[in-house]
């Protein structure tokens, strides 16, 4: 992060603490469970013929579950929807290189940019730590995903 992007973030912190409470370190354990709420949703989503994108909001303690949001369409992505609701944490399980492993080169159902989510939260004015891919998770969620992606290819 920029010093420029660290005086923003903390300026956000000082003006608005209650928006921006301190968030405590994820232990593995925590990511694992965060990342299989996702898969339960992901599960949920495809078994209605949706994408396979899901994601869930995590209060401070990083445990219990406050939202969840299955693919609903192409445009609301859930690192851009939620970053509105002064989230302090992404978690992702797989790359977006992988993502395009998945789906096949010009896949009209998803034509894979090369933007992450590190990218798009980049020098925001909120102070909000990136986490993934996560190593063996990532694995899980793409044998998964596949079940949606190989009918696509």
């Amino acid at each position: 992060m920029t010093s420029e992007a660290a005086l923003t973030s903390s300026a956000a912190r000082e003006i608005a603490p209650h928006l921006f409470p301190e968030r405590t370190p994820m232990t593995g354990a925590q990511i694992e469970a965060g990342i299989n709420v996702c898969l339960g949703i992901q599960r949920r989503a495809t078994s209605f013929g949706k994408r396979p994108f899901a994601a869930c909001l995590l209060a401070p303690d990083n445990e219990t579950v406050l939202l969840m949001h299955q693919s609903v369409d192409q445009v609301n992505h859930a690192e851009t929807t939620l970053y509105w609701a002064h989230i302090g944490r992404v978690v992702y399980a797989a790359s977006n290189e992988q993502l395009a492993e998945l789906t096949g080169p010009g896949n009209k159902e998803n034509f894979t940019m090369k933007w992450h989510t590190r990218d798009i939260l980049l020098d925001q004015q909120k102070d909000i730590e990136v986490i993934g891919p996560v190593e063996t998770m990532d694995k899980i969620v793409m044998e998964e995903s596949d079940q949606y992606w190989k009918t696509t290819r």
